[in-house]
């Protein structure tokens, strides 16, 4: 990892997430009902945990309207929630202005084309290890998980043990139980 990597791993506030692709294996599921039906990893919300323990700021960008992303964004406690949004740069200027952030203070977790240009903007881009060739090309990370499995976990904890900070969250996060 270079020392530009590192600087930039260093400021990063925010973690914004593609969901199809990134917290699910991009699968849909319909059932005769209409009803539709997602799998996302247990693992990804565990690391979302970890990081807001760490006061990293979590939001989630989907460019196919879902209420499964819905559903697992309020069991996740997500308030940053953009669902069907194609074009993801409104969202990402709004969370930069919501939160009195710059490009640099924000990580971009995705796998698809419409994901580029947002990468492109954010300190820190990742892909997922199924991501189109065209967004690893432009990533400064890449998974080893795929998308549904463990990927955003696995993108987490990169950031914030380059922070250097992953003793701090397995405290914060002890604590919690303890006090739970």
């Amino acid at each position: 990892m270079t020392e530009q990597i590192k600087k930039r791993l260093a400021a990063i506030k925010l973690i914004i997430s593609d969901v199809d692709g990134v917290l699910t294996d991009g699968t849909v599921i319909m059932g005769a009902n209409g009803v539709e039906y997602k799998r996302f990893s247990i693992t990804d919300g565990a690391g979302i945990a970890v990081a807001r323990a760490l006061g990293i700021r979590i939001a989630f960008i989907s460019g196919r309207y879902s209420t499964a992303t819905e559903s697992r964004a309020k069991e996740l406690n997500i308030e940053d929630v953009y669902n069907g949004t194609l074009n993801k740069i409104p969202p990402y200027e709004e969370l930069k202005a919501k939160y009195n952030l710059t490009d640099a203070d924000i990580a971009y977790v995705g796998d698809d084309l419409i994901d580029i240009p947002v990468m492109e903007k954010a300190g820190i881009a990742i892909a997922v290890r199924n991501a189109y060739q065209p967004v690893k090309k432009i990533a400064h990370y890449i998974t080893e998980a795929k998308g549904g499995e463990g990927a955003l976990r696995e993108a987490i904890d990169w950031i914030i043990q380059s922070q250097g900070r992953y003793e701090e969250a397995i405290a914060v996060l002890k604590r919690r139980l303890v006090n739970e």
